[in-house]
């Protein structure tokens, strides 16, 4: 496409809590290989370390980035508040532990001309800093950590449920209203299904790659997966379609472990063939996944791995009705594109 036929982008970006990698998060945004205008809108919620005192840095180093203030904190909000204070045709999401690769922007832009999409995104490509974050990005781009989800694990260009993150025409985004903010998770999920409902068309490409840096550590990692399975049976309630038997593994799998565990001290030690039966399946599945790491590393995948699927079920299988009852109440239709006006 022709540098000046190149629309102008805007990235938007919700943060909270992210000065370990907010500066190099915007780094690889402003180093983009991309010929067309760009503009970087960062969404402060109230952290409690250097992330704003860092964001003020940023923008006083370069024009392109903007701040706007997101009181809630939550991620929903903040990324309608970075929309509606952005003005570009196109909108790419970033999270601030994000790093894009060099041509991810020029190669959404291609993507949406032409596939027509509505939204197109790709492959979270989880990379760590130190042993555990190593295991952690290993566990998450494995399939026994996280079955067969494609901006995990890769695969064949197309169209999907969702994308991670996303680059968006604006006037869906603004057709459908925005993001829900009921939804403090699984929003992406939520927006892209109401896109589809609507006609568009969600595109998963492995071109696009988004370098991520992994929770460091086991309690951030549990409050993450929990997160993600509280939110994930609100999904389920709200559109009981989207539900399959990726989804109802790990909470099959807490309960199956603690049925074993109850029966194996109550009743009889073979009810232990159950919780030692997972915890063998998890070290055997990680030695591929840890493949070319280093053996404190790989020493750590099975703790990943038992985190991520214990933490997830745990959120489904409590996750509060009411929740789920809230949220529906703001349930938001489709909105479809105006039809053109006939022709006189």
């Amino acid at each position: 496409m022709p540098q000046q036929q190149l629309p102008a982008v805007s990235v938007i970006m919700p943060v909270l809590n992210e000065e370990r990698h907010l500066r190099n998060a915007v780094r690889h945004i402003l180093a983009q290989e991309y010929a067309g205008e760009m503009e970087v809108v960062i969404a402060l919620g109230p952290s409690t370390d250097r992330t704003d005192e860092i964001a003020a840095e940023l923008v006083r180093e370069d024009p392109r980035v903007h701040t706007v203030p997101n009181p809630t904190g939550r991620t929903p909000a903040a990324l309608n508040a970075a929309i509606k204070a952005s003005r570009h045709p196109v909108v790419v999401r970033v999270d601030g532990h994000g790093m894009l690769s060099p041509n991810y922007i020029a190669t959404a832009v291609r993507l949406l001309a032409e596939t027509g999409a509505a939204n197109v995104g790709g492959i979270m490509h989880a990379e760590g800093e130190n042993a555990w974050e190593e295991a952690v990005a290993a566990a998450m781009t494995s399939k026994i950590g996280v079955g067969n989800a494609a901006f995990h694990t890769g695969g064949a260009a197309g169209p999907a449920e969702t994308v991670y993150l996303g680059v968006f025409r604006r006037e869906v985004l603004e057709q459908q209203g925005g993001y829900n903010e009921e939804f403090i998770r699984a929003q992406d999920w939520e927006l892209n299904f109401r896109i589809r409902e609507a006609g568009g068309q969600i595109w998963f490409s492995p071109e696009l790659r988004v370098q991520y840096r992994p929770r460091p550590s086991i309690k951030a990692l549990a409050k993450q997966y929990k997160d993600y399975g509280k939110w994930r049976h609100v999904v389920a309630r709200y559109h009981s379609g989207s539900i399959n038997l990726r989804y109802l593994a790990p909470p099959a799998a807490v309960c199956a472990i603690a049925a074993g565990l109850v029966v194996g001290v109550a009743v009889t030690p073979w009810g232990l063939v159950v919780p030692a039966g997972y915890l063998a399946a998890i070290t055997a599945g990680s030695l591929p996944a840890g493949k070319g790491l280093s053996l404190k590393a790989r020493a750590q995948i099975p703790v990943a791995l038992a985190t991520m699927h214990m933490s997830w079920g745990a959120g489904f299988l409590t996750s509060p009705r009411s929740l789920a009852k809230k949220v529906i109440a703001s349930r938001r239709p489709a909105v479809k594109a105006p039809a053109p006006a006939p022709a006189e």
